[in-house]
């Protein structure tokens, strides 16, 4: 018979040879797993200070993500109602002063844009050309420039039959120069406006997108992102991240419209009793 301690010693080197392929695949894989993880070096680092918004759910800090959404927020703002008040102010310009034909093919291609919901045609056009920072500026930028057009063609159309539009003219004044060095400068106070308004409300539809995921793509940061991942970190109580992103719109928009109405009373030419 055998010693009542060997039966133990049987188990043991008979479970040392046994293979658990067969319920567990990754088994043949875990020496070398350990025998990588030994070639690293583990360091703890000490506890970061408290952050003056707090972290996210990754503990990355709230504040230096809202200072870097504003910046890409405000880029992508700014440079979108730039492109639109462009070609808002180039078409209106030519409708307003030419007319005829001319105004009557711009106001075709106004009516076109303007059939159809301006946020449809942002979410089809985001769908289309996929997402990133350029495409939502050339995006927001061929949608938007409808509302410019319009003012611009009636400022310009009140203003091509003033007199010193026709004193210009009188003296040999080129159409170009009669558009752009005559009438433009008398109209520029509501196209700042206009820019305004447009920086403003392209902001917001840069958050709706990126909130959607069509807009910033997920490696960047701004506030549409931010507030799509607060919305996850609000299920379990975390409120700042959302907070810190609302803040700093609500400021930004503060004070680009204190701005805007300072150059705007700066410019007018009424304002400045110029006649």
């Amino acid at each position: 018979a055998r010693p009542a301690d060997a039966a133990p010693e049987a188990a043991a080197s008979a479970g040392a040879r046994a293979d658990l392929s067969a319920i567990d695949p990754l088994a043949p894989r875990y020496r070398e797993w350990d025998e990588r993880a030994a070639q690293y070096r583990v360091d703890e680092a000490p506890k970061r200070a408290t952050l003056p918004l707090g972290a996210d759910r990754l503990g990355r800090d709230v504040l230096a993500k809202a200072v870097k959404g504003t910046e890409v927020s405000v880029a992508v703002g700014v440079a979108a109602a730039v492109v639109a008040t462009v070609i808002g102010t180039l078409l209106g310009a030519c409708a307003g002063f030419f007319g005829g034909k001319v105004g009557d093919l711009l106001e075709w291609v106004y009516n076109v844009f303007t059939a159809v919901p301006g946020i449809l045609l942002v979410f089809a056009f985001a769908a289309v050309f996929g997402r990133g920072v350029d495409t939502v500026v050339l995006i927001l930028g061929l949608t938007g420039w409808t509302g410019v057009y319009r003012l611009v063609r009636a400022e310009f159309m009140k203003h091509a039959v003033r007199e010193y539009v026709r004193a210009a003219q009188a003296i040999g004044a080129s159409a170009a120069s009669r558009m752009f060095r005559h009438i433009l400068p008398n109209v520029s106070h509501v196209i700042l406006v206009q820019l305004s308004i447009l920086v403003v409300g392209f902001i917001k539809a840069e958050v709706i997108l990126s909130y959607l995921g069509l807009g910033v793509p997920l490696d960047r940061v701004s506030w549409g992102t931010m507030l799509a991942e607060a919305q996850t970190e609000l299920l379990l109580g975390h409120w700042w991240q959302l907070a810190a992103a609302t803040l700093f719109m609500a400021v930004f928009v503060t004070a680009f419209s204190l701005a805007t109405d300072a150059l705007r009373d700066a410019l007018d030419p009424k304002l400045r009793g110029v006649d």
